[in-house]
């Protein structure tokens, strides 16, 4: 365990929130995938592309504009009515919270200011409402409301600022090591999310072990 880290380096929290917190089934796609004879994560894949995730990221499209541009993606590998039922079918993903991680950044809020900071679509905040976490965080930087993604430097900023802590002051967690990466060039105590365990050790010297 990083030293720093464990005599608390930190005055504010920033967390993640997808493959941290909100973890999504996929199964059913899969199986959609399967039977139309593509790779298992085909769909993602396309979906994921920068040129056609970044505009939903950034407020600058709806979802199911981003579902048009899968269809385009996916566009000769399958019929297009098959391409849309794929993308819908990723869009419409269930999703399901690691009570665990929330329970475990509750005690934190008490300590410390809390921003989720994620790239994220339009209907996050819903997304919080529907999962009872709209009242998880102090704040919520997302992409698509800021009009920048992660590992941009402006958004670590803008979560920083809303902590109301310098960047050196900062943790930040997070599944992606680009996303860490960034942070911890910026100053900020850098998390690579993978299990709870990782979290729990890095928030050891605040929650006292």
């Amino acid at each position: 365990m990083n030293s720093s880290i464990s005599c608390r380096s930190f005055d504010a929290v920033l967390c993640d929130l997808d493959n941290v917190i909100r973890f999504y089934d996929t199964s059913r796609l899969a199986e959609m995938e399967r039977a139309a004879g593509l790779a298992e994560g085909t769909t993602a894949k396309v979906a994921f592309e920068p040129a056609t995730d970044l505009p939903v990221l950034l407020g600058e499209i709806g979802r199911e504009e981003w579902v048009d541009s899968i269809v385009l993606g996916l566009s000769g590998q399958v019929p297009g009515e098959l391409a849309r039922e794929l993308g819908t079918a990723l869009l419409n993903s269930p999703f399901s919270v690691d009570e665990a991680v929330v329970a475990l950044l509750r005690r934190v809020r008490g300590r410390v200011p809390l921003v989720l900071v994620t790239n994220a679509t339009l209907d996050l905040e819903d997304d919080l409402v529907t999962m009872g976490l709209d009242d998880l965080a102090d704040h919520v930087v997302s992409s698509a409301r800021v009009g920048v993604v992660k590992p941009e430097r402006e958004i670590y900023e803008i979560a920083a600022a809303r902590a109301g802590v310098g960047m050196g002051r900062c943790l930040f967690v997070d599944d992606q090591p680009q996303n860490v990466a960034a942070a911890i060039a910026l100053g900020m105590t850098g998390v690579h999310y993978r299990e709870l365990a990782d979290l729990r050790g890095a928030l050891g010297g605040l929650l006292g072990g």
